[in-house]
């Protein structure tokens, strides 16, 4: 049986509406009408003889097949961006969109200047930046590359360690005042804890004493997705939180909160370029990785904050 040829405008036109969510969107990014995309996804779903895509009154959703599709088109477009990019690398221009996805307090205290300088260096590079703490599906959602933070689980994604990130226990003087100050991970039982509510590990922290791991559990006073919103909560004396120091450094820095357990390290964390595998062939994005891992490399102002603030050399504010 002859199978009907695919029009490639009918599958980028479905590409786009489920990456906006709208055939309005969807149009506006492709600089069509929105009847056109609606015509163009109604023909590529008459020849590939499935729903692709069911209407809603927040825009349009993939279906259960259009979802699957999604995902497969999404490693597609990669290398054909990486084919394109091929060809243009012999200009040596650093060109076109790069699509971001970062944590949101990094993101907003640490990564704008960095960004900036890449732009200011590569002025025909269009930034798509989405700054969100939830980790996200890389290839269903069309990003070149995410800034992540933690330790990483093994995957098909291509990693490249920009930092090592550490991490600091804290409480405020007024929580320790009233409920005693831990000495070791055991003393952590029965105190309050403020947990980040997207970390893998949960309600349970580990921590290395006399070269083996410790686990320690308190009791959640709270749970949040937000580590800028943690650190505020333990500024009032609610609880002890872990935090990266680039979110506990401001409270380090005026002394509104205090680092404990310094001598029992927790895990090891760092801060991760993830990029699929087709985006890591593009000049530009390996251009963009580069200067992260050069920026950086050199440049961590929060690791010198929380350090001179532990040793006492910091001037108080």
């Amino acid at each position: 049986m002859k199978q009907t040829p695919v029009d490639l405008d009918d599958v980028t036109a479905f590409a786009r509406v489920v990456e906006t969510g709208s055939f309005a969107r969807a149009g506006e990014r492709l600089g069509v009408d929105k009847s056109i995309i609606s015509r163009r996804v109604a023909r590529l779903e008459a020849t590939l003889g499935a729903k692709l895509l069911v209407r809603s009154a927040r825009g349009a959703e993939p279906t259960d097949v259009g979802g699957d599709y999604h995902r497969r088109l999404a490693a597609i477009f990669a290398d054909l961006e990486a084919a394109h990019e091929a060809v243009a690398e012999a200009t040596s221009e650093v060109a076109g969109p790069i699509r971001v996805t970062a944590p949101l307090s990094f993101g907003i205290d640490y990564l704008p200047p960095v960004l900036a300088n890449f732009l200011i260096e590569h002025p025909r590079i269009e930034l798509d930046l989405h700054l969100d703490d939830k980790r996200v599906d890389l290839v269903a959602g069309q990003y070149d590359l995410a800034v992540r933070i933690g330790s990483l689980p093994d995957s098909s994604l291509v990693v490249r360690k920009l930092a090592p990130v550490e991490v600091v226990v804290i409480a405020s003087p007024a929580y320790l005042a009233a409920r005693g100050r831990p000495e070791t991970p055991a003393d952590l039982t029965g105190h309050d804890a403020l947990f980040y509510a997207n970390a893998a590990n949960g309600s349970e922290w580990r921590f290395k004493v006399d070269g083996r791991w410790e686990r320690a559990r308190l009791n959640a006073r709270a749970r949040v997705n937000n580590g800028d919103a943690i650190r505020e909560m333990c500024r009032a004396g609610l609880g002890i939180a872990i935090l990266p120091t680039f979110i506990a450094a401001p409270g380090l820095r005026d002394g509104s909160l205090e680092h404990i357990l310094a001598d029992a390290p927790f895990e090891e964390q760092g801060l991760y370029a993830v990029l699929p595998h087709g985006r890591a062939s593009t000049a530009r994005v390996r251009a963009l990785v580069d200067h992260l891992v050069k920026s950086f490399a050199t440049e961590r102002p929060w690791e010198l904050c929380v350090e001179a603030q532990v040793k006492g050399t910091l001037p108080a504010r």
